[in-house]
């Protein structure tokens, strides 16, 4: 393996295949991973604990808790094994339930990949993977030694892998996060905190035939309850119920009812507020009760003067490839969070541009896949350990 010094590296030279990586996203798009079904979610772990093995990773597989799937860590060989290194930190769930292929299969038309998960985020995890073969291809030794995690449960708050995660990155140098790029082919350098709640209104039964008058609607105070929450979304932070179960027959008055609901907020004061209105919401009718239990949370990633030196540094790489790489605080929670949150410089958003994420519509610009993996091998292959800001 050559020993180069980073500043002589040309990262244009690699030769990405778009067509080989469209191939090798496809195989891992075609294997549904739905965040609630653990099996699928192993199954695609395992899909890229292959992939891993063939570049020469040990690979270390961790098992999951609560029925969420574990987590794939992968190691290379490397001088310094055991420094503090690159941790390249991705997961492979998706919003997108098993049968989704049937009706939005893969499909390539024109500049754009589309499928479940594609954009968000399996083809920015593919990209990181084929960034270190090719540095495998000609021989480079990166700097730091490089760890890759893929994670199962992103996409429900990380409840399983969190204190992995964590642990991880205490033991990192740099964290890089393979998320979908912004709109405007930026990244990430702080996220905005995201807080999640159950919700669970009873009420009390009657025959909606017979006796409606008697019974109190579980239904009908959640239907208040989600219009209250969403109304309490301003500026600095947003409020959203996306699940809501509850009911059983249309003939009877329904006594129970549950809604999930998640909360984004841009400082922690703000979230603080937010966590106050959630656990202080009361019902309209007082017959019917009201629960609400706060779940996992996502810190706020504030950026820091060495993640801003990481962006400097990334962008200069960028720069030289011919493209720009403006920077944004960013909603939409990653695993990021974690990762910042404790202070390890991260940059977020090193995957391929596109749009739709978690909707059929979801996918990717092909071309930008040789883009953003020709970056992430140029931040692989330069990033050193006394990196200033």
């Amino acid at each position: 393996m050559k020993n180069s010094t980073p500043a002589d590296f040309d990262a244009s030279a690699l030769p990405f295949d778009i067509n080989d990586m469209t191939r090798g996203i496809r195989r891992w798009v075609e294997q549904e991973s739905p965040s609630y079904d653990q099996a699928a979610v192993e199954r695609m772990l395992a899909l890229a604990a292959r992939d891993l093995a063939v570049l020469g990773a040990d690979i270390q597989h961790v098992a999951g808790s609560g029925g969420f799937a574990g987590c794939v860590k992968a190691t290379f060989p490397h001088p310094r094994k055991g420094e503090p290194g690159i941790l390249i930190a991705g997961h492979m769930d998706t919003v997108h339930p098993v049968g989704t292929l049937a009706h939005f299969g893969w499909r390539e038309e024109g500049e754009f990949c589309f499928g479940p998960g594609v954009l968000d985020m399996k083809a920015g995890n593919y990209l990181s993977v084929e960034a270190i073969r090719q540095l495998q291809k000609i021989g480079r030794t990166t700097p730091l030694p490089v760890t890759v995690l893929f994670t199962g449960d992103e996409e429900v708050g990380t409840p399983a892998n969190r204190a992995i995660i964590e642990a991880e990155a205490r033991r990192s140098r740099y964290v890089l996060v393979p998320e979908p790029a912004r709109r405007n082919g930026g990244v990430v350098t702080g996220r905005y905190a995201i807080a999640r709640f159950n919700l669970t209104t009873r009420g009390s039964p009657s025959h909606a035939g017979l006796r409606l008058d008697e019974g109190r609607s579980a239904v009908r105070e959640m239907a208040h309850q989600i219009l209250a929450i969403e109304a309490l979304t301003d500026d600095e932070a947003g409020f959203n119920v996306g699940v809501v179960h509850g009911g059983q027959w249309a003939n009877c008055v329904p006594t129970h009812c549950e809604a999930k609901v998640l909360v984004s907020a841009t400082t922690d004061e703000v979230l603080a507020r937010a966590i106050e209105r959630m656990m202080a919401l009361k019902p309209v009718n007082p017959a019917v009760e009201v629960h609400v239990g706060q779940d996992v949370v996502r810190p706020v990633w504030t950026t820091d003067g060495e993640t801003w030196g990481l962006y400097n540094h990334a962008s200069a790489l960028a720069r030289d490839l011919g493209f720009e790489i403006p920077h944004q605080n960013s909603g939409g929670g990653s695993d990021g969070n974690f990762t910042g949150a404790l202070g390890v410089p991260t940059l977020d958003g090193l995957g391929p541009r596109g749009d739709g994420p978690h909707t059929l519509t979801e996918h990717i610009v092909t071309e930008s896949l040789a883009e953003r993996g020709r970056l992430m091998a140029a931040l692989l292959a330069t990033l050193t350990p006394e990196m200033k800001a």
